[in-house]
């Protein structure tokens, strides 16, 4: 298919679209005391809110796709989006606790379905050998919004209240399915493709093993930066006010990865993903050994970042490569299989500093993590080399 006219702009619609899921993701962590005061609760349980959320991507991802499989993507991305903008009106105009969590549950559902459908749009929209630098650049979206969408969404939260914050990635989505409707071309959907046509296509070995190198492997990353903030006070002995510092350095790590992966995936996808497991896993260790000095720990994080930008769009990728039949399917789970990975790395990390262990036990946690995610991608490229190895020739 030849390149479209629009083709930039139509990137752009997808990169504001992943900028406004990356900035309601992630605001709600920098609210949770305004939201606490706001629906009368307690600050832990102003936090299930991030859960009903990510239990909405764990859930929507699959469920949206597998029923989106038989539409035009076009179509589509557009109907993800109105339903994100739902999500977020329902959040902005909740009146009790117990309609927020629902909230939060449904503008969660369109997560990994859009990002999945965004990277399938822009492989169809990409110049032949550029695949992997077309899917780095449509999920640039939630480095931009660590860097700029959550301190933004968040200053505005703490100053005009918190229901504005969520009002401005209500903005934000409507802008998004503007530029979807304008810019991104009709792409006729596969007649061949069926729920049932997908769900076989997803139940094979290779898209198994892939996501659970996501939901292990990246769980490690996960482990350590959900306690860095206590982590640059107790450890690194710094103030309070360096951690947004730490988390600047995260976006920017984020900004520089995710192109990065795309070049790499354009070299070796498979490779790339190996450089990511085994990297965390050594930055992870680096990191808990280092932790005390702010220059090292602010450069580990930063790499952690970098590293979990390169997984992201390669397990991405690879999901889209073995999954047959299964695409719309596979590129949506690649983020309920993150989001997994978001829960199991947080909860084990949670249980080793409640054992007495200290802040930097996350981290060798994550470097654990990260080695069985080593092993189940070994498993994967065994299986690779088997499947890919040619015939014997036959004998007389």
């Amino acid at each position: 298919m030849p390149v479209p006219r629009h083709a930039l702009f139509a990137t752009i619609a997808l990169i504001v679209g992943g900028f406004a899921i990356g900035t309601t993701e992630f605001v709600t962590m920098g609210l949770l005391p305004d939201i606490a005061e706001g629906v009368s609760v307690t600050i832990p349980e102003a936090g299930h809110t991030i859960s009903a959320y990510a239990a909405g991507v764990v859930v929507g991802a699959p469920l949206l796709a597998v029923i989106g499989a038989t539409w035009p993507r076009k179509a589509l991305l557009v109907g993800l989006m109105v339903a994100f903008v739902i999500g977020n009106i329902a959040t902005a105009l909740a009146p009790d606790y117990e309609w927020l969590l629902v909230a939060r549950f449904v503008a969660g559902m369109p997560h990994g379905a859009f990002f999945g459908v965004a990277a399938l749009v822009a492989v169809d929209l990409a110049r032949s050998g550029q695949s992997g630098r077309a899917v780095s650049r449509v999920m640039l979206g939630i480095p931009f919004a660590n860097v700029a969408g959550v301190p933004g969404a968040t200053w505005l939260g703490q100053n005009h209240g918190w229901r504005s914050a969520y009002w401005l990635v209500v903005v934000l989505g409507v802008l998004t399915v503007g530029m979807l409707l304008a810019y991104v071309p009709h792409i006729e959907r596969n007649i061949e493709s069926t729920i049932r046509r997908e769900l076989k296509g997803f139940a094979t070995t290779q898209v198994a093993l892939t996501l659970l190198v996501g939901a292990i492997g990246f769980g490690g990353m996960f482990a350590m930066a959900s306690y860095i903030a206590p982590t640059v006070t107790d450890v690194t002995g710094l103030d309070a006010s360096a951690v947004p510092i730490f988390l600047l350095a995260s976006g920017i790590g984020g900004l520089v990865g995710t192109p990065l992966a795309g070049r790499l995936a354009d070299w070796s996808v498979l490779r790339s993903i190996t450089i990511g497991c085994v990297g965390m896993g050594a930055n992870l260790v680096a990191f808990a050994l280092t932790a005390q000095w702010w220059p090292t720990a602010i450069f580990f994080y930063f790499l952690s970042s970098v590293l979990a930008g390169i997984l992201v769009v390669n397990l991405q990728l690879r999901l889209m490569q073995v999954a047959g039949s299964a695409q719309t399917l596979a590129a949506a789970s690649n983020h309920a299989a993150l989001n997994a990975a978001n829960a199991l790395g947080a909860w084990l990390g949670g249980l080793v500093i409640a054992a007495g262990w200290g802040y930097t036990a996350p981290s060798w946690v994550g470097a654990g993590l990260s080695v069985l995610g080593a092993g189940v991608l070994g498993l994967s490229l065994m299986k690779h080399r088997s499947d890919t190895r040619p015939a014997p020739a036959p004998v007389g």
